[in-house]
């Protein structure tokens, strides 16, 4: 097996464990032995647990002396909730480490690899964009200070997502929405409008964690009774709510966070026109700050709208029906002022595409992630 081969595999150990690990990456480990017979994995579980390059090497003992350590993230270097990686590696005498993503942390980049070269150990790189696909969420994170947002639009093959008269449910298929709850699982908060609140009241839970719910509504209209409006519920408000409103929310549990608002851009012709809203720059920056990696966008239009427009979002996951609904005064799936011209529109890279029942899943990388911008 090549090197690719070895870090190839170290990635497949990992990807199951993203949004598992927050607020650290996922990570995958592969050690193989001196005669290139015996190989040993590890992956990093969640935080505080020991990293994948540990897992592997204390499953290895004493045959890891001489052996080739593949990571799928550079060895850290500093000691956080578990000791440097990197000491770990020296104590076990590894002969060389073959590592994917560099360390994002603009403080510490280079600090592992260089630290290991220093010290006698050789150290390579491969599957470098691979790797960093693998840590998107700890990556961006780290380089902005904000959580990558994936958007998740579900619609006909025309845009829309409900028709004229409002029937919505469902335009894709069972096999597509059982598809996107399971890339909740992926994520540290799930994100809708008020207006997705009062018409669908969903609870936003995920199956293998609990995420952190939020809902932009800029006057507090969120009921007390709704599904989501219990503890681990975050409503994101604006000046423009009523005390009595936003204390009825915090008797449900909910934490009430009151933001600055902005005049939404909007396409009046559409009338779509609305009072101020919430900053949703400013909600991104205030989870930042508190950790969070991931947001999940599931709506409505003009929750997706702002989003856009503010340039805000990394990653679209679409699910495309094979109908078409028509009509003008059917909503669509993003509102907003969208683009004046075609060079400001969001366009996808990376992209992938995958049948799921009737319906067509597209999952791609905007323009806006740092990440992934075409050089």
């Amino acid at each position: 097996m090549t090197a690719y081969d070895y870090m190839t595999q170290a990635l497949d150990l990992a990807r199951p464990w993203l949004g598992r690990t927050s607020p650290n990456p996922p990570v995958g480990a592969v050690l193989v032995d001196a005669s290139g017979r015996d190989v040993w994995t590890g992956v990093h579980r969640r935080a505080g647990a020991p990293h994948a390059e540990v897992e592997a090497l204390d499953r290895a003992g004493v045959a890891a002396r001489g052996a080739t350590l593949y990571v799928t993230l550079e060895p850290c270097n500093h000691t956080g909730l578990t000791g440097p990686c990197t000491e770990a590696i020296l104590a076990a005498g590894v002969a060389h480490v073959v590592f994917g993503a560099p360390d994002p942390n603009p403080n510490v980049a280079g600090g592992g690899a260089d630290y290991l070269r220093a010290r006698g150990v050789r150290v390579t790189q491969t599957a470098e964009t691979e790797a960093e696909e693998l840590i998107r969420f700890f990556a961006h994170h780290a380089r902005t200070g904000r959580p990558w947002l994936r958007a998740k639009l579900a619609m006909s093959l025309d845009g829309r997502i409900a028709t004229r008269s409002g029937e919505s449910k469902w335009i894709t298929g069972p096999e597509a929405r059982a598809h996107a709850r399971r890339f909740r699982a992926e994520v540290d908060a799930i994100l809708v409008g008020v207006g997705t609140v009062l018409a669908d009241n969903p609870a936003l839970t995920a199956h293998a964690h609990e995420p952190l719910r939020i809902i932009l509504d800029s006057t507090c209209r969120t009921p007390p009774a709704a599904a989501v409006a219990r503890g681990g519920t975050l409503i994101a408000t604006t000046v423009r709510a009523a005390e009595a409103d936003r204390r009825r929310l915090e008797e449900a549990g909910c934490e009430v966070l009151v933001l600055p608002d902005v005049r939404p851009c909007v396409d009046t012709s559409a009338g779509d026109a609305a009072p101020t809203r919430v900053d949703v720059a400013a909600l991104l920056d205030e989870l930042g700050r508190r950790g969070t990696l991931s947001v999940l966008v599931e709506g409505g239009p003009r929750v997706h709208g702002a989003f856009f427009d503010a340039g805000l979002v990394t990653e679209v996951h679409a699910y495309v029906a094979p109908l078409v609904i028509g009509g003008a005064g059917a909503p669509c799936a993003v509102s907003g002022a969208g683009a004046h011209s075609l060079g400001d529109a969001h366009a996808l890279t990376h992209l992938q595409t995958e049948q799921v029942g009737a319906d067509l899943f597209i999952r791609g990388f905007t323009n806006r992630a740092p990440c992934f911008q075409e050089s």
